[in-house]
């Protein structure tokens, strides 16, 4: 399965970003590390292959996120 996740980005009327998009980058990122450093402790009940394809999803979507930024702050956001 997979699927297009669509992000709206969110701003007030002066176009100013309402979310800290480094802080949510940086959250999925932390995420996907934190499942990462489970696995190679051992920690019971994981897969490691599910955590591995969990946490590039995750780090796609941060950069998916790091790039629409980067467009609606140079003006070229669709």
């Amino acid at each position: 399965m997979n699927r297009e996740v669509t992000l709206p980005l969110i701003v007030d009327d002066r176009g100013v970003l309402q979310v800290a998009a480094v802080d949510v980058s940086k959250l999925l990122r932390t995420v996907g590390g934190r499942w990462l450093h489970l696995v190679e402790t051992g920690e019971d009940g994981l897969d490691e292959d599910t955590v591995a394809a969990l946490t590039i999803e995750l780090a796609k979507l941060a950069d998916r996120i790091d790039v629409a930024c980067i467009a609606h702050s140079s003006g070229s956001a669709p």
